[in-house]
């Protein structure tokens, strides 16, 4: 059997089965580990850091405790080291690469999109708009230059991470726009 222990999974239940509550963080999770498994949570978390990340962050701790939960509910296969730090090792199962490709495939939601952005706040609640300018801007145009080098490193056929980064550069540009306009409204 290996330097493993196996743990059941719920892997052979049909596709009508009751679906679990998923949220956003388990399909990070699960598309993660479409990309990279087997992994471990701290594989997801170092693979999440230059990815998903970028546009939507998740906690180390919620990558590790959504692991186990998906286990439980028969989406991912878990098997722990026997020696050594015991990791904890996922894998897909066919129920969970199946309720993926259904999220997957399900047109965008149309909740409202929640900016979570700390200088908008502020300006909101009556910071200096020409100090928060110039930290914004030098900030958006680092980012973009790093968004730019990962979308130029990113093989053509990686149309997914692509796309999404490229969203990312659309949005730095923007910010850069916006606070650049700011910028010269308050010492104009």
């Amino acid at each position: 059997m290996g330097p493993y222990i196996t743990y059941a999974s719920l892997a052979n239940v049909s596709s009508t089965a009751v679906v679990p509550r998923l949220t956003e963080t388990s399909y990070i999770v699960l598309g993660l580990l479409e990309q990279g498994e087997p992994a471990t949570p701290y594989d997801l978390k170092q693979i999440a850091q230059v990815s998903t990340n970028n546009f939507w962050t998740v906690p180390h701790t919620q990558l590790y405790t959504e692991c186990a939960r998906l286990a439980s509910e028969g989406l991912l296969h878990e098997r722990q080291e026997e020696t050594g730090r015991r990791r904890r090792i996922y894998r897909l199962t066919k129920r969970g690469r199946e309720l993926l490709e259904q999220w997957r495939s399900e047109p965008a939601t149309t909740e409202h999109y929640e900016m979570r952005d700390a200088a908008t706040l502020k300006l909101f609640f009556g910071g200096d708009p020409a100090k928060l300018a110039s930290t914004q801007i030098a900030a958006h145009r680092r980012r973009l230059e790093l968004c730019e080098q990962l979308v130029a490193s990113l093989p053509e056929a990686q149309r997914g991470p692509r796309t999404a980064i490229e969203c990312g550069i659309g949005h730095e540009r923007e910010f850069i726009r916006f606070w650049e306009r700011l910028a010269e409204d308050t010492h104009g």
